[in-house]
């Protein structure tokens, strides 16, 4: 999105209106038929790159706003997250859902119970996001938003109530398909709302909407330690009837998507959804950025037709979609489902259960501040450079933390210093490869195939996560395998593997248009050289007659 502004207007009652437009693939010709739009187009991508940051803080103080807003929906996805795993230490949840093995080990659920619990979640936001990108480009961000909240409100009372570890099945899987739908719009939502300065902001907050999620979860989880009734376990559940009443009545004031509105050919409308987005702009520049927003829109509808999930796979957009993929897949392989949610790691290599729940609530307010202190770091280095160097790291600690292992030892030193290493994967992930994956992803799909790209890659993390969530409680369960602090070469592994496709096959996103970035992917440019490559009105024009 170029530069915006703001005059004070009611909100166009269109979205009451014409709710059933249909995306018509004609559109191409009406929009690339409009000569008058490339001029105002190019004023709207030189406005883009000279807007500094220090002025998009003072224009678009409402898109951060909105964009923040919306994004907190995904505290709630990442507090019932490491609600859920943490519940597998917890001991009054045990004692209520889990059998008694013996003296030492006391309650534990089953290796088959806590990957069934840890599964069926995925399973349901592969399903939500799935209906996001269905839903989204047909009726907007608001009203899938809004639907969503009604449903997870009624779903919580499903797992609030569970009698049993069946009825607690269904209410995970039911509560998880809002999550889905949750955790891809806010990327999408960051990424079509923020100007250029912003946009890598904007798009990383939603990482720190799950480090909230988790502190909140994890500080819950310590404070009510020591309750051995029902409510231990269920007053974290009813926690999470806080969010939905004050996010639907955000989502119901919230502009919608310019982006979105342009695709839908509500151009009138677009300009309004600018205007309630920034302050301080002449109305021109809105026309501007819509005419960019054209422009854009109609090449693509030039260099692929559809708009459809197998539209994603075709030309170069399966490249994109790879990228999209492999970068979400990234939060499974770095041995997140080991140390992300460590509690239960941390007891089974011998801290007592107190202690455990300290350092994870610590380690949570690290993740915080770490993804806080990733915007930092944003402008001043490139998407890949954070992500290549933040997963050196993990690689790293995930080894060391298996090579600890390995040393017998009857005190608490290695414990504690395997527990330090993986606080430390946690401060580095948090303000690296956690937040960029999500800046990356957003921006890297096709305007028109923006939430259907997220999406792929977003159910492509929870496919991945389904199969770690099956490994990892056989890995570390002491009735299986125990294999405890040597589950680490195996993410470890896994994790050198990432980096090496992300050193040949993640490009630069960093500082381009989305226009841009359209050409860059269209000229087949290799990943590294997306950063050096010039991409100028020529190179634009040359692609546009191409088609």
């Amino acid at each position: 999105m170029a530069s915006q502004g703001i005059s004070i207007y009611q909100e166009e009652d269109a979205m009451n209106k014409n709710t059933n437009v249909i995306y018509r693939e004609d559109a191409a010709e009406a929009l690339g038929s409009a000569k008058g739009i490339s001029a105002d187009a190019d004023i709207a991508v030189a406005a883009e790159h000279n807007l500094t940051f220090a002025q998009a803080m003072k224009h678009y103080k409402k898109a951060i706003f909105w964009s923040c807003i919306i994004s907190m929906s995904i505290v709630m996805e990442g507090y019932d997250t490491t609600l859920l795993g943490s519940f597998f230490g917890y001991p009054s949840f045990r004692q209520k859902y889990g059998t008694y093995i013996d003296a030492k080990n006391g309650y534990q659920l089953s290796s088959e119970w806590q990957t069934g619990l840890n599964d069926i979640g995925a399973v349901g936001n592969i399903i939500g996001a799935l209906l996001n990108g269905y839903y989204t480009p047909k009726y907007g961000h608001r009203r899938v938003m809004m639907i969503n909240l009604v449903a997870m409100t009624a779903f919580i009372f499903i797992v609030f109530f569970a009698p049993n570890l069946p009825c607690l099945l269904v209410g995970e899987f039911l509560c998880s398909i809002p999550w889905g739908v949750f955790t891809t719009m806010g990327p999408a939502y960051a990424a079509e709302v923020a100007p250029l300065a912003l946009r890598g902001y904007l798009t990383a907050f939603v990482n720190l909407c799950w480090a909230i999620g988790q502190l909140l979860s994890a500080a819950v989880l310590k404070g009510l330690l020591n309750r051995t009734d029902s409510l231990g376990y269920r007053i974290p559940f009813a926690i999470q009837w806080l969010w939905p009443l004050p996010l639907f009545l955000a989502a119901f004031f919230a502009p919608e998507s310019p982006w979105y509105l342009v695709r839908m050919g509500r151009y009138e409308a677009a300009e309004h959804s600018l205007e309630r987005l920034s302050t301080g702009i002449d109305r021109e520049d809105h026309k501007r950025n819509v005419a960019l927003m054209q422009r854009t829109t109609a090449l693509e509808m030039e260099m692929f037709k559809g708009s459809s999930y197998w539209d994603c796979f075709k030309g170069t957009n399966l490249r994109r979609t790879e990228i999209a993929c492999v970068a979400f897949v990234s939060q499974v392989t770095d041995g997140g489902a080991l140390v992300y949610s460590p509690t239960y790691f941390f007891e089974q290599a011998g801290i007592n259960a107190s202690t455990a729940y300290g350092i994870a609530l610590g380690g949570t307010g690290i993740a915080f501040v770490g993804t806080c202190l990733s915007w930092l770091l944003i402008p001043r280095f490139g998407r890949r450079t954070i992500f290549l160097t933040g997963f050196s790291w993990v690689v790293i600690s995930l080894f060391l933390i298996a090579i600890l292992a390995c040393i017998p030892t009857t005190g608490h030193g290695i414990p504690y210093t395997q527990a330090a290493l993986a606080v430390s994967w946690l401060a580095i992930y948090s303000m690296t490869v956690g937040p960029i994956v999500y800046t990356l992803v957003a921006e890297i799909g096709a305007t028109r195939l923006r939430t259907q790209t997220v999406v792929l890659g977003r159910s492509s993390y929870y496919v991945a996560n389904i199969v770690g969530g099956v490994l990892e409680p056989y890995m570390i369960n002491p009735t299986h395998w125990n294999l405890k602090g040597k589950t680490a070469f195996f993410w470890g592994g896994a994790s050198l593997l990432t980096l090496i496709w992300a050193y040949f096959r993640l490009p630069e996103t960093k500082d381009r248009t989305f226009e841009e970035l359209d050409v860059l992917f269209e000229k087949r440019v290799s990943a590294r050289k997306f950063a050096s490559t010039n991409v100028d009105l020529d190179t634009i024009a040359e692609v546009e007659h191409k088609y």
